[in-house]
C-alpha cells in the first residue's frame, strides 16, 4: 500500500468514525426526549423510520450520483449535509422540527454508505473492511457516551445532539481536504467500463440478489431494533436508571466496535462466510442470555449481541463484487443498502408499536424470529453463490 493510499485509508476510517456517532443517538436520549417533546413513547419508531427511508432513496440513487459525480465528491457532501441536520437536532423542541430534519439526516447517511462501501470492497482487502466497520463502532459506541455524559451533567439531550454535530463538521473539513487523493471507479464518469446501467428488475434477475436483499433487510432489523429499544427494553421492562441503561447501549456497540477489530485479523484466515455464521450463532446467545431477568447478565448479554453483530455486515459487504461481479458491484451495493434501511425504517416502528401493547420484555423474541429467518437466508445465498 503506498502513501497516499494508506492516508486515503485514514480518511475513509475517520468517515466511518461520522456515520456511526450519529446512528446511535436517538436510542439513549429517548427515554428523555420524548417527555421534552409531550409525545408517546413508541413516537421514536417515527423519527427512525424517516431517518431510514431517506438512506433508502439515497441508496437506490447512489450508482446513478456516484457515477456522474464521484465517491469522493458525494461522501464529502453528504457528511455536510449530516452535520447540519444534527445541529438543526440540537435547537429544535417539536416534534415535527426533528421529523423535517430526520429527512437531510438520512438522505446524507445512505449515499455515503453505498460510496463507501463499494469503494472499499473494491480497493481493500476484507480485513480493512472489518477494521473499517468497527471505526463506525468507535462512532456508534462514542454517541451513547457523549449523550449520557450531556444527560448526567443536566446539560440535555439537545447538547449531545450539538456535541456530535461539531464532531461531524470538524470530519467535513477532513474529507474536503482529502479530495485530491480518492481514485475514481471504473463507473464513474463516462470511462469505457462503464457500460449500460442496469434497470432495478434486471438486477434482481441475477443468481442469489433476492437472497441477500432478505439478510441486508434482517440484519439491519436486528441490529437497528437492538440499538433503538434496548434502552427502553431496559428501563420499562428490567427497572434500569436510564443513565445505566444508555451505558449499557454502549456497551452493545463496543461489542461491535471490538468484534470488527478481532474479525479483521481472522477474516482472511477464517473467510467471510463462515464469519457470517459465527455472528448469528453469538447474537442467538446473546439474546437467550437477556431473557433471563438477572440485572448482572445485562451487561453480558448486551456485549454477546454486539459481538455477534460485529463481523456479519462487513463480511457480506466485501462478499458483493465476488457474488455478483465488479461490474455490477456498485448498483447491487445501493439495493443491499436500500433493503437494509427498509428494514430499519419498518422493524423499529413495528416493534415500537407492538411493544406499547404487549411491553418491551418481548424485544429478545422479536429479534429471535427475524435471527432465524437471516440464518436460513445466509444459507441459501451461499448454496446460489457458491
Amino acid at each position: 500500500m503506498n502513501l497516499k493510499s494508506g492516508l486515503l485509508l485514514l480518511v475513509i476510517y475517520l468517515a466511518f468514525i461520522s456515520l456511526g456517532l450519529p446512528d446511535s443517538l436517538l436510542g439513549p436520549a429517548w427515554p428523555t426526549m420524548y417527555v421534552d417533546l409531550r409525545v408517546p413513547v413508541h413516537f421514536a419508531g417515527i423519527i427512525s423510520m424517516i431517518i431510514a427511508g431517506g438512506t433508502v432513496v439515497s441508496s437506490l440513487l447512489s450508482a446513478r450520483l456516484i457515477s456522474r459525480y464521484g465517491v469522493a465528491a458525494i461522501t464529502t457532501s453528504s457528511v455536510l449535509i449530516t452535520a447540519l441536520a444534527l445541529l438543526g437536532f440540537s435547537v429544535s423542541q417539536h416534534f415535527v422540527y426533528l421529523c423535517l430534519l430526520a429527512v437531510p439526516l438520512g438522505l446524507g447517511a445512505g449515499c455515503v454508505d453505498a460510496a463507501l462501501n463499494n469503494y472499499v470492497a473494491l480497493h481493500y482487502r476484507a480485513r480493512h473492511m472489518n477494521w473499517l466497520h468497527s471505526f463506525w463502532g468507535v462512532g456508534a459506541a462514542t454517541g451513547p457516551m457523549i449523550m449520557a455524559a450531556q444527560l448526567s451533567a443536566g446539560a440535555g439531550w439537545a447538547s449531545g445532539y450539538r456535541t456530535v454535530g461539531w464532531i461531524q463538521i470538524a470530519l467535513f473539513l477532513v474529507l474536503l481536504a482529502s479530495l485530491p487523493l480518492w481514485i475514481p471507479n471504473a463507473t464513474e464518469g463516462d470511462g469505457p467500463n462503464r457500460g449500460r446501467r442496469r434497470s432495478f428488475y434486471e438486477l434482481l434477475k441475477i443468481r442469489g440478489v433476492k437472497q441477500a436483499l432478505i439478510i441486508f433487510f434482517c440484519y439491519c432489523t436486528v441490529e437497528a431494533t437492538f440499538g433503538l429499544w434496548g434502552a427502553s427494553f431496559l428501563v420499562f421492562a428490567r427497572d434500569v436508571e436510564p443513565e445505566d441503561a444508555a451505558r449499557l447501549v454502549s456497551v452493545y456497540f463496543v461489542g461491535i466496535t471490538a468484534g470488527r477489530f478481532i474479525s479483521g485479523f481472522v477474516s482472511e484466515r477464517v473467510g467471510n462466510k463462515q464469519l457470517v455464521y459465527i455472528g448469528e450463532g453469538l447474537i442467538a446467545a446473546g439474546l437467550l442470555v437477556l431473557l433471563l431477568p438477572v440485572k448482572t447478565l445485562f451487561l453480558p448479554g448486551f456485549l454477546l449481541v454486539g459481538l455477534g453483530c460485529a463481523p456479519i455486515f462487513p463480511s457480506l459487504l466485501h462478499e458483493t463484487p465476488r457474488n455478483f461481479g465488479e461490474q455490477h458491484s456498485q448498483a447491487i451495493m445501493g439495493l443491499q443498502m436500500a433493503s437494509a434501511y427498509i428494514g430499519i425504517t419498518v422493524m423499529p416502528l413495528l416493534f415500537g408499536k407492538l411493544a406499547s401493547h404487549t411491553g418491551y420484555a418481548v424485544l429478545p423474541a422479536f429479534m429471535g424470529v427475524v435471527l432465524a429467518v437471516k440464518i436460513v437466508m445466509t444459507w441459501h445465498l451461499n448454496r446460489k453463490v457458491t
